[in-house]
């Protein structure tokens, strides 16, 4: 991922050429107001996977304090609610 950085300023007076930049080099803009980093710009697609990979870690991160507390469940029994679930909604449904 590459990164630029460009005054608010300067991405107004080329903005269509900068989003389409951003676009095809997945590139990530950041923009500053009086000299400052004020806001990112990314292409969409690269914003979806970044939140799907930061979920992913959340999860993961997730699992890991449950292991360390010991807040386990064992597979089979896991499948066992799953199946008896799945059975209820067919029997009611």
């Amino acid at each position: 991922m590459h990164e630029s950085i460009i005054s608010l300023t300067e991405f107004k007076a080329a903005a269509s050429q900068k989003i389409k930049a951003l676009k095809e080099d997945t590139e990530t803009l950041i923009l500053t107001q009086n000299g400052r980093a004020s806001v990112v710009i990314a292409d969409y697609s690269q914003y979806q996977r970044q939140q799907k990979s930061l979920a992913l870690l959340r999860l993961m991160v997730q699992g890991e304090d449950d292991i360390q507390h010991g807040r386990l469940t064992a597979q089979a029994e896991v499948f066992d609610k799953l199946k008896k679930r799945l059975n209820a909604k067919k029997d009611n449904g």
